[in-house]
């Protein structure tokens, strides 16, 4: 008896609108209508203007500035449950709080394993999502997790480049099996920025471990927030004697005066996906679209494909 698939429909949060946007049509779908209906005290509430009854619903918000972005998520999750969904997926292209992913000090929230289990309560059978801070947030959930890898977005650029002297580097220690990863599909030396910090978001000292004198040196990241360590590190990597140095980080947080920050420094470039998206444009942050990849995703997850076969670039 041949597989039977049920329909699928898609739906943006307020926070993914533009991605869903892209995510549509790549599917080759119109998003679904739901309406967010928002109260003075900053309250809201979703609908969905369509019946869902018996459908696969994907519900696509990335999570960033949690309050809000997190909060509408869970109440669509609600929504499509009490409306009779056959099976919630949550497209969570940028997980929020996934750096609160365990005690790192006495006495702390582990926000990343809330998140979850919030998530896990709302009636999402499933959640999709890309270049988590710690792999092992997977472990967090007792449902299926599609975790996509960035990097087939970003080699394929990096190779257009033709940079004759590539090195991969890492801007922190916690980074470096990252960046060990992307030097495989390069062949590619891996040096690394030891940095040591005095409170969060503030670096005390930075110093590099290997050789970049003439290298063009790619620093790879999950997520650029206010682009302090990017920064500091790209200056140290001139310094000790590189020929050019870019950044490619997934997920472009980018708060406070991360942008007038990139713009000042010494990187060539800034690498980043549309997981979160822009506050505004610059002429150093290069936006590449993950809306294929997620669609093709959504496709196989649907039609009971593999998601493995994704991942090769």
């Amino acid at each position: 008896m041949p597989l039977q698939f049920n329909q699928v429909k898609l739906f943006s949060g307020t926070g993914s609108r533009e991605l869903s946007l892209k995510i549509a049509e790549s599917y080759g779908k119109p998003l679904g209508e739901v309406t967010i209906h928002k109260f003075s005290d900053g309250e809201f509430q979703p609908s969905f203007d369509e019946s869902i009854r018996g459908c696969d619903v994907f519900l696509i918000q990335s999570t960033y500035q949690p309050s809000d972005n997190l909060m509408e998520l869970l109440l669509m999750v609600d929504a499509a449950k009490r409306a009779s969904a056959h099976y919630i997926t949550a497209v969570v292209p940028y997980y929020g709080l996934a750096r609160q992913d365990r005690k790192d000090k006495p006495r702390v929230a582990i926000g990343a394993k809330l998140v979850a289990n919030l998530l896990k309560s709302a009636g999402i059978h499933r959640i999709m999502t890309m270049d988590l801070h710690a792999a092992q947030i997977q472990g967090f959930f007792d449902i299926p997790v599609d975790h996509l890898d960035g990097s087939v977005i970003f080699v394929p650029y990096i190779k257009s480049l033709g940079l004759k002297n590539l090195t991969i580097a890492s801007p922190d220690m916690g980074g470096s099996y990252r960046a060990r990863t992307f030097a495989k599909f390069f062949n590619a030396e891996v040096i690394i920025c030891d940095k040591r910090r005095k409170r969060a978001n503030e670096i005390e000292s930075m110093s590099i471990i290997g050789d970049v004198t003439g290298q063009d040196v790619v620093l790879i990241d999950d997520i650029c927030d206010t682009a302090g360590t990017l920064s500091k590190a790209a200056a140290l990597i001139m310094e000790n004697g590189a020929a050019s140095v870019r950044a490619v980080c997934t997920h472009a947080v980018l708060s406070g005066k991360a942008i007038e920050t990139v713009e000042n420094s010494v990187l060539t470039e800034l690498i980043v996906t549309d997981t979160i998206p822009l506050k505004m444009q610059s002429s150093k942050i290069r936006q590449l679209s993950t809306a294929s990849l997620f669609a093709r995703a959504i496709a196989n997850v649907n039609e009971h494909g593999s998601i493995s076969d994704l991942f090769k670039v």
